[in-house]
């Protein structure tokens, strides 16, 4: 029957962006604290540009530690004693194509009211790839080096940059600021880094020989690339192994500067400056009066990047005039005036050995492809994301096939082309049950992903399910993260949320595990057993049935009221699906609507979110009996009270409101239920029906869009007197 045609609900899109979080906050840390990168460049770009579509479609979802808003990574594990920067030390937006760059360009002219005949000015120089570092000069001398860190506080290798020989003690000429720190890049050529990595071999080689141990080669400590080289080169406590590493800086950049300082008013004439004190520059730094110049530039450093001497991965646009600059200002994590056009795709042939089916934590199958290794761009690439049932089918690919593979900076390595699908072999066979439970695997229709229907037996989703079940929009059950879960999930101890509230008969065994003591312990009990009658719309969206976010759990109990219901009328509602087939004659349109308004009867709502994908959800995880059995056994340990919402008097009663930008002082969610209890009604998009917008620091299009519908428009603090004035 026709689907609803959003493909990813709520509940799916934060599970999604904490998943994100998790991620990406890793591979920070392996890329910038430890120097171990597991994923390419690409890849992580392709997560974090995921993370901001997410956030720019569910923006009530962003979550307190989005990556959005982070730069660099946490040091507090670092062996290097910390220092805070005095001006924030930051990252850059991207852009991947022409388009993007043009756009980039157009917003800066729209943000400065700079009409196109007028002149604007972007210097571009290529984008080196290394270590992002600071030095502080005071009166011409060298007194502070300082790795990015967090962009906040970073680690101090003042002892260590004095070994690399671009970096002057102190500075040339005469007439420098009493204060001015210069930023850039630490870095390490290719030839350079061939030969540590010989060096490091050869070492390793020595000490196993001297053992009297067989070599392995692999098993050899080398560094990824010339950047990581360049890292944990310069991030070492010994300066002396520093300065055995040939280390090279670029200067890009400058942080703060005392007052008049400054010994230019364009970013290009400060950069020449900076060269003339003895600190080098790209060779390629070039004034362009227009993005055609720009791209012109671009295309010519691609071009011989192959033969240049250092690694480079894109190039850098930034406004020329250093009063535009400033009116321009910062977002979260980047200036806004300042953006780094990343190279395209790198392509190899390689073999497609085998596909294997991968089960994500939403019961998505994924394909993945095994391949025989391939170096790309200097990564060597050994798996490659099918997508899904239909990109198989439109490629043809089966294990056996020779492939195209490419590397571009907004994709995961990925087929581009079957150079074997003539080669008459049977087509892959995607399977229909699920390869972990043997569940059955369907795709909804209209949608191209085909899912495990195993739920919360599924092993594949439990461990994610889980923590859904206790996050801070569900349970709330503190003490049980994403370790302990894992940890009590290996032990046989977690199979299903019921499982949460049998911990108790396990307080011995967990007093055994290395880590907890009887405080801890005791706190994570009574944080599980304070849960045993838990809000209704939470522990309904801690199901993590599709298609029931938060806001769509508590609009289902407004109308149900009991939770204990709910099976009950998810039967009435397959029933009615199975039995009331479209009429003759009858058109989508009508079809959709006799259901919807089906739905909206047997659950007894009238909230407009709540259509034929969520009635259909509900059925489907009800009808499946290992789902029914989840169910009882969690109802078993829980006593959930009637939903109740208590709304009170307020200036807001019956107007439709939108939060848009960061909330200081609440979460979106919470925020959300302030209005509710209000009488309001919480939406996420502005529209010419909405009554107010509460907006918080960075605020965006929804803001401009309220503007222009002449919506009024208030503060937080503004928000918290309406919530104060209604007791």
């Amino acid at each position: 029957m026709p689907k609803d045609t959003d493909p990813f609900s709520e509940a799916e899109a934060a599970n999604e962006l904490m998943r994100l979080a998790r991620q990406i906050r890793k591979h920070n840390r392996l890329y910038h604290a430890e120097d171990a990168p597991e994923i390419t460049d690409q890849e992580y770009d392709a997560l974090v540009r995921r993370n901001a579509e997410l956030e720019a479609q569910f923006p009530h979802l962003v979550r307190e530690d989005s990556p959005s808003a982070a730069v660099g990574h946490d040091i507090t594990a670092s062996p290097l004693s910390k220092v805070s920067h005095e001006v924030r030390m930051m990252s850059l937006d991207n852009a991947f194509d022409d388009d993007e760059v043009a756009d980039f360009v157009a917003r800066i002219r729209r943000f400065l009211r700079i009409g196109t005949d007028e002149p604007l000015s972007f210097t571009a120089e290529d984008k080196i790839d290394g270590l992002s570092c600071s030095l502080r000069y005071e009166r011409g001398e060298l007194v502070l080096a300082a790795t990015r860190g967090d962009g906040q506080v970073g680690e101090n290798v003042t002892a260590n940059v004095t070994h690399i020989a671009d970096i002057p003690q102190r500075l040339s000429g005469e007439n420098w600021p009493d204060l001015f720190e210069v930023r850039g890049e630490v870095y390490m050529e290719k030839q350079s880094f061939v030969k540590l990595n010989e060096e490091l071999l050869e070492e390793a080689k020595a000490k196993a020989e001297a053992k009297g141990d067989p070599f392995d080669p692999a098993g050899a400590r080398q560094f990824a690339n010339p950047r990581n080289a360049a890292a944990g080169s310069l991030r070492q406590k010994d300066a002396a192994v520093t300065a055995r590493r040939p280390l090279r800086f670029w200067a890009h950049g400058w942080g703060a500067v005392s007052e008049g300082g400054l010994p230019g008013d364009t970013q290009f004439d400060v950069m020449q400056q900076i060269a003339c004190w003895g600190l080098p520059i790209s060779p390629d730094l070039k004034l362009c009066d227009s993005t055609e110049e720009m791209l012109a530039h671009y295309r010519d450093i691609a071009e011989r990047r192959a033969a240049l001497g250092y690694e480079i991965d894109g190039v850098v646009y930034k406004v020329n005039r250093l009063d535009y600059q400033e009116r321009l200002g910062f977002v979260a994590r980047a200036p806004r005036w300042a953006m780094a056009h990343k190279f395209p795709a790198e392509q190899a042939q390689t073999t497609l050995e085998a596909i294997d089916i991968q089960v994500g934590r939403t019961g998505k199958l994924t394909p993945v492809g095994r391949l025989a290794p391939v170096l790309v761009g200097g990564v060597t690439v050994t798996n490659v994301t099918l997508h899904n049932r239909d990109e198989i089918a439109r490629l043809g690919v089966r294990p056996g096939d020779r492939v195209v593979i490419q590397r571009a900076g907004d994709v995961i390595p990925q087929v581009v082309d079957n150079l074997s699908r003539d080669d008459s072999r049977e087509p892959f066979a995607f399977p229909d049950h699920c390869p972990e439970c043997g569940s059955e695997a369907v795709a909804e229709e209209g949608e191209v992903d085909v899912r495990c229907t195993g739920g919360l037996i599924c092993p594949a989703q439990r461990t994610e399910r889980l923590e859904h079940f206790v996050s801070r929009g569900a349970l709330d059950i503190e003490g049980l993260g994403e370790k302990t879960i894992a940890q009590f999930f290996a032990l046989g101890w977690l199979e299903s949320p019921a499982d949460i509230f049998r911990l108790r008969k396990r307080r011995k065994d967990i007093l055994e595990l290395e880590g907890w003591q009887e405080k801890s312990v005791d706190n994570l009990l009574a944080s599980v057993e304070a849960k045993r009658s838990p809000d209704a719309a939470r522990l309904l969206f801690g199901l993590g049935i599709r298609h029931v976010g938060a806001v769509t759990a508590r609009d289902l109990m407004k109308g149900l009221t009991d939770i204990h219901r709910l099976p009950e009328k998810a039967a009435e509602l397959h029933r009615y699906f199975a039995e009331h087939p479209r009429a003759e004659g009858e058109s989508d349109n009508k079809f959709r609507e006799r259901l919807t308004d089906t739905v909206k009867q047997i659950l007894e709502v009238r909230a407009d979110g709540i259509g034929l994908a969520v009635g259909e959800a509900l059925a489907d995880f009800f009808h499946e009996q290992h789902n029914r059995e989840v169910w009882d056994d969690l109802m078993a340990e829980l006593d959930p009270p009637l939903y109740e919402v208590d709304v009170k008097d307020s200036e807001v009663a019956g107007k439709t409101v939108v939060f848009t930008g960061k909330l200081e002082t609440m979460s979106r969610d919470e925020a959300k239920a302030q209005a509710e209890a209000l009488g309001a009604k919480a939406v996420g998009s502005v529209s010419a029906k909405t009554d107010l917008v509460v907006a918080g620091p960075g605020a965006g299009s929804k803001l401009k869009k309220a503007a222009e519908l002449g919506i009024e428009v208030i503060d937080e603090a503004a928000w918290a007197d309406i919530v104060r004035a209604a007791g």
